[in-house]
């Protein structure tokens, strides 16, 4: 799951819950704004897995497991847009424009107030309905 920083985010371990009574197993990865929202504890309690806002030191071992799906909760504007444009500045739109990850991937749209009536730029949705970026 790539949480972005929107109030949403803070109701993720109920989300995550949800998940896993369904039989998911849950990793949360988080946008850097995103921290300021989520209780990163207690969904690393929840999940059994760090939660991961920054990549990884190239000798540290992924503890992560292969993600079979990735869903974007709250989708954020930005992050929305980053992702349709291909652009890969953190850690979570890193793992949504990797084209090695064969994992579905969905945004699921919980914009924060002020931007909730602004549609994307004109050319991210078409990008991301194409699979153009993962």
């Amino acid at each position: 799951m790539i949480a972005c920083g929107g109030r949403p985010a803070g109701d993720l371990a109920a989300f995550v819950e949800r998940l896993q009574a369904d039989g998911w197993t849950v990793c949360v990865i988080a946008t850097p704004s995103a921290t300021k929202f989520i209780d990163a504890e207690r969904l690393s309690a929840l999940t059994g897995y760090p939660v991961r806002h920054d990549y990884k030191r190239p000798e540290e071992p992924d503890v992560l497991p292969p993600a079979d799906a990735m869903a974007v909760v709250p989708a954020t504007f930005n992050t929305t847009n980053k992702w349709a444009q291909g652009i890969s500045d953190t850690l979570a739109l890193g793992l949504l424009t990797e084209p090695s990850v064969s994992a579905c991937r969905s945004p699921s749209p919980g914009p924060t107030t002020p931007s909730r009536n602004i549609p994307p730029s004109p050319t991210a949705w078409p990008g991301l309905r194409n699979g153009a970026y993962g």
